[in-house]
C-alpha cells in the first residue's frame, strides 16, 4: 500500500497531478482543491490510497488524512466506487460531507454527480454513525471544531509553497476571523489572493 508520496510537482492536471518521487512519475487522481494546493516545480506531500483492479492500478490522493479516510468509508457503501467517492469529496468538503451524513441533509448529498436521492438515503443510514463528527447546537461551536484542522492545513500547504510560516498563520488567521465557517479550499485560495497582493 503507498499511503502518501512526496516530491516534485511534475504536472497538475485538470483532476490528476504528477508528482516525482524518487525518480519514479506518480501519477495521483485527486480533488480540485487539493490541485489548488499545487505548484508545478514545488515539492508536495499527498496522502494517498492506492486501487488495484484487474485491469489497473490507481493512485487516488488528498491533501490531508481526513479527506482520505472518507474516500475509504463512502466505498464501504454498496453502489459507491472510488469514482463516486473522489466526485463527492470534489464537490464536498470533508467537513460539509460529514455534516450532511450526520444531519441526514439529503439536498446536500444529491449535489455530487452520480448520486440521487436513493444513494443519499443509503448513505445516510449506513454511514451516520461512522463520520466521528456530529455538529454542536450552536454554529459558533461548530466553527470552532472545524476552525482548527482547517488552520493547520492551509498554513501548512503556504509554507509548502514558500511562504514564511508566520505571515501564513496571520493571513490565514485574517481569512478565518471573516469567514469562520469556511472550508479548506476556501480559506487557500483567499490566503493565497492576500499574500499575493501582499508581494
Amino acid at each position: 500500500m503507498i499511503s502518501c508520496i512526496r516530491g516534485e510537482v511534475l504536472e497538475i492536471g485538470l483532476d490528476h497531478a504528477v508528482i516525482d518521487a524518487g525518480g519514479l512519475g506518480y501519477r495521483i487522481n485527486t480533488t480540485p482543491a487539493t490541485l489548488a494546493g499545487l505548484r508545478r516545480g514545488q515539492s508536495a506531500r499527498l496522502e494517498t490510497t492506492l486501487i488495484v483492479r484487474e485491469d489497473s492500478m490507481t493512485l487516488y490522493g488528498f491533501a490531508d488524512p481526513q479527506a482520505r479516510e472518507l474516500f475509504g468509508v463512502l466505498q464501504t457503501v454498496t453502489g459507491v466506487g472510488p469514482r463516486l467517492a473522489m466526485a463527492t469529496l470534489a464537490v464536498l468538503e470533508p467537513d460539509q460531507l460529514r455534516t450532511a451524513l450526520s444531519t441526514g441533509d439529503i439536498k446536500t448529498l444529491v449535489r455530487v454527480p452520480g448520486i440521487g436521492k436513493r444513494v443519499a438515503d443509503r448513505l445516510v443510514v449506513e454511514l451516520r454513525d461512522k463520520v466521528g463528527v456530529v455538529p454542536g447546537p450552536d454554529a459558533g461551536e461548530s466553527g470552532g471544531v472545524i476552525g482548527g484542522p482547517v488552520r493547520d492545513q492551509v498554513v501548512e500547504a503556504l509554507v509548502g509553497l514558500g511562504f514564511l510560516a508566520r505571515a501564513a498563520e496571520q493571513t490565514v488567521d485574517a481569512v478565518l476571523a471573516e469567514q469562520p465557517g469556511a472550508g479548506t479550499a476556501v480559506v487557500l485560495r483567499a490566503s493565497l489572493t492576500q499574500l499575493g497582493a501582499a508581494r
